[in-house]
């Protein structure tokens, strides 16, 4: 007689054990680790605005972070803080890392604080304390010898060649704790965003491509969103950036003298008149990029004497921004006393032309976007104009933005100077701003709720940064 088996009933859908399925869904988001300290008290804190206090709080307890605000909201004084902090409760040495004649201002800004900052040149000038260098020396430097490291105008990443920019982001990695700092990154520029949670550790660029992104159609350099990661994304940022360009983005109160001045932008096109094969004279309408070039090129004396005609001849001080050497040094010769700080200019002499031009020593200055357009605060000038326009948006919004920021008490005057053969070149700027307006106010939407919430907790617990395995529920 065959025995048969027992059959073994599975355990009825009541008794088997339950899981929130909310448990699956957070085991799958996407969190950066906290590594961080938790201080007692902060650096200049008296100093601080309480948003300001509470950031540097928050990325003190995340240990690696960055920051996204607005220009004027105080980046200055919370890295000054977060490194002191770091200095005072850790005993670590700290580097910050500024672009060309920054570290001065910072060491300024220090003095006014009550921040001891030590500018370096080299490793042989380091203190125990805070030290201050531009981007370019950084080979200077042994990062084994910091503890931490903040990187000032952190955008400025994405204006070094390939090779710089994985120099810099390899050698902080060795550092354990770290700070990014910069105004809102670029909206439609994912690399600026792959680049800073690679400095934070929070994902390599490549697996936050592959893991949020999808390439658009055939051309694998330009990824986009994946619809439905989108909502994850910006939760993923969230939990290793804060985003603002203003404090009441994050629900602070009492705020109101944080408001910019009026921007009034003047747009000043002359003619330039080209014979044609018939003999006659017609304007050549550049149609395309290397046109824009030729034009711009060949509008240099036009151009430059209605800039001189617009620029004041005593009194406030004023920034002519240019494309083109022609145009910084016919600018330097025909305005009396105007000062031009040009690539070619030696390190030295760039510090001393951009600190005669902060002193007041010098009124006018000219230069380029590329050379100066990041960092400075120059809140004691409120005209400037640009005698030659690229097509890149970033560089003029970077360049408006060095007057046009908190703590700015007059309207901010800005003349634009293009010539008629130069086609679209205003009309692409234009639309590129209110584009990158539109997503900017897109991606603050995203996060700044998320930002918000996390600035107030007091126990951050997070996951690993982007590889997490899957826990199914019990039901499949």
């Amino acid at each position: 007689m065959v025995e048969r088996k027992k059959m073994v009933q599975p355990p009825a859908r009541g008794d088997r054990p339950r899981r929130d399925y909310s448990v699956f869904l957070r085991a799958k988001q996407k969190s950066a680790l906290s590594c961080g300290i938790k201080p007692k008290t902060l650096v200049a804190s008296a100093e601080m605005r309480d948003f300001q206090r509470d950031i540097v709080r928050w990325a003190l307890r995340m240990g690696r972070a960055a920051v996204f605000a607005g220009t004027g909201l105080g980046k200055t004084i919370m890295a000054l803080s977060w490194a002191g902090t770091l200095v005072r409760e850790r005993g670590v040495r700290a580097l910050i890392l500024t672009p060309l004649a920054v570290a001065q201002q910072f060491k300024r800004e220090g003095r006014k604080f009550g921040v001891d900052v030590q500018v370096c040149a080299g490793q042989t000038d380091v203190t125990r304390g805070i030290n201050v260098t531009n981007y370019e020396k950084l080979h200077k430097f042994d990062l084994s010898e910091f503890g931490a490291v903040v990187l000032d105008e952190s955008s400025i990443l994405k204006s070094y060649d390939g090779k710089t920019r994985t120099h810099i982001i390899q050698a902080c990695a060795r550092v354990p704790y770290r700070l990014a700092c910069t105004a809102t990154p670029s909206p439609n520029d994912f690399m600026e965003l792959g680049n800073h949670a690679e400095f934070v550790g929070a994902a390599s660029y490549t697996d936050m491509l592959s893991t949020f992104f999808t390439h658009d159609g055939g051309d694998t350099s330009k990824w986009r969103l994946r619809g439905h990661a989108e909502n994850e994304f910006w939760r993923w940022v969230s939990t290793w950036a804060v985003m603002f360009q203003h404090p009441r983005d994050l629900g602070y109160s009492g705020v109101d003298d944080f408001n910019l001045p009026e921007l009034r932008e003047r747009y000043h096109v002359v003619k330039t008149p080209a014979v044609n094969g018939a003999g006659t004279f017609l304007a050549d309408v550049a149609v395309d990029l290397r046109g824009r070039i030729a034009a711009r090129r060949a509008s240099v004396g036009e151009r430059v004497r209605a800039a001189v005609d617009l620029t004041p001849k005593a009194g406030e001080p004023f920034v002519w921004w240019c494309s083109l050497n022609a145009e910084s040094a016919a600018l330097a010769a025909a305005i009396d006393g105007a000062v031009e700080l040009s690539g070619s200019d030696s390190e030295n002499v760039k510090i001393k032309k951009l600190n005669d031009f902060a002193s007041g020593r010098v009124r006018v200055l000219v230069t380029k976007p590329s050379i100066c357009g990041h960092g400075l605060n120059w809140q004691h000038c409120h005209m400037t104009g640009f005698v030659g326009l690229t097509d890149s948006f970033e560089q003029v919004y970077q360049a408006v933005r060095r007057f046009w920021r908190f703590g700015q008490k007059h309207p901010v005057d800005v003349q634009y100077v293009t010539a008629d053969s130069e086609g679209a070149v205003l009309a692409n700027i234009r639309r590129k701003h209110e584009d990158g307006e539109k997503m900017r106010a897109g991606m603050l939407r995203n996060m700044v709720s998320l930002n918000s919430a996390h600035l107030r907790e007091t126990d951050l617990a997070f996951s690993s940064p982007v590889s997490v395995p899957p826990i199914l529920p019990v039901w499949l």
